[in-house]
């Protein structure tokens, strides 16, 4: 179970990952975070640049100047990055469940706005609401993108969390 947010270092990871396909400046690594994923997020200038300079500082990535655009900082990977950058692989795999619990603790939330007696969220005309047909809708897209990325049609798992768990060998903590 997650305490709070995105995984830990997730926007570092994707600017050593972009990082590593060219060089890039602040904003372009801001707009591309957003392109992967679907334009619903997007991290502030403040948490990018200071992993960017924090990375120069630590000799994993380098400024370079660029005679097409004098007015930029381009920061490009070092050796030395594209090692952190190895270990930071090692590090996200292990964060899947994290990520998982992220997407299932804010549709719980989301849930809870809709159905629990105890929230008086009101609906209002013209905007996202919490109720069955959005949350639907979340669903569907979902499953929309699951089709999309793995190029199949999704098929429903009908087993328990215990039985998923047990059969892929995952402690339920």
């Amino acid at each position: 179970m997650r305490k709070s947010g995105p995984p830990k270092g997730l926007i570092a990871y994707l600017v050593f990952e972009l990082l590593e396909e060219k060089p890039r400046y602040g904003y372009e690594i801001l707009k591309e975070i957003r392109e992967i994923s679907g334009g619903h997020w997007e991290p502030s200038y403040g948490s990018v640049y200071p992993i960017l300079y924090k990375f120069e500082e630590k000799g994993w990535a380098e400024r370079i100047d660029r005679e097409d655009e004098p007015d930029r900082k381009y920061f490009e990977l070092t050796e030395s990055g594209r090692d952190e950058l190895a270990d930071r692989r090692e590090d996200v795999a292990g964060k899947a469940r994290d990520f998982a619990d992220t997407i299932l603790g804010f549709f719980h939330v989301y849930a809870a706005f809709s159905t629990d007696d105890r929230f008086e969220v009101p609906a209002t005309e013209g905007q996202w609401r919490f109720d069955e047909e959005f949350s639907a809708w979340i669903v569907e897209q979902l499953v929309r993108h699951h089709d999309h990325y793995f190029e199949t049609e999704f098929k429903r798992i009908e087993a328990t969390p215990e039985e998923f768990y047990e059969r892929h060998g995952i402690e339920d903590s």
